[in-house]
């Protein structure tokens, strides 16, 4: 499920979440096919026989899903959900240079859901990021404050350091 793409030199690469054996652990893998093929089945390559990101921190909990890629001066940068829906969901982000071997950016969420009583306040989750012919990226995500019953849909604008991506504002 959650499956994202991003063009990385002359390959495809597909990000995907699955489950443990137990379907109780959510966690991340990746597939790659050349990008001048026809991405017909027999064009993918699993490339890792291990989770390429995996549940590890307190917030995190036991899950991480949907997967947002993008690439930015030479690396790859992932949004990510931590933890299922309204647990709650927060965003995490990772660099990698080779798209397989990720490294979390922070121990903590790179954004938080929202305090008691706010729009967000269940969860902050379910990213998208999107990179704008403006040389812009805006960062697209999912928000509750009643446990699920109702959604809202955001969008922030991601600014860059050397560190990389920032909240804009």
């Amino acid at each position: 499920i959650d499956a994202d793409v991003v063009v990385d030199g002359d390959r495809l690469l597909l990000y995907w979440a699955t489950r443990d054996p137990a379907f109780r652990v959510q966690m991340l893998g990746v597939s790659a096919a050349p990008l001048d093929s026809d991405w017909g089945r027999a064009s993918w390559m699993q490339r890792c026989d291990a989770p390429v990101l995996a549940p590890e921190l307190p917030w995190e909990q036991e899950c991480i899903e949907a997967p947002a890629v993008c690439k930015r001066e030479g690396r790859l940068f992932m949004f990510y959900g931590g933890a299922y829906n309204c647990k709650p969901q927060q965003i995490g982000c990772a660099v990698s240079d080779d798209g397989v071997r990720w490294q979390r950016l922070s121990d903590d969420p790179w954004m938080a859901h929202g305090a008691p009583g706010t729009w967000n306040a269940c969860e902050s989750g379910h990213p998208y990021v999107f990179q704008d012919d403006d040389g812009r990226t805006h960062l697209f995500f999912q928000g509750s404050a009643d446990m699920g019953r109702t959604w809202y849909l955001s969008r922030v604008e991601v600014a860059w350091n050397d560190e990389g991506p920032v909240l804009r504002g």
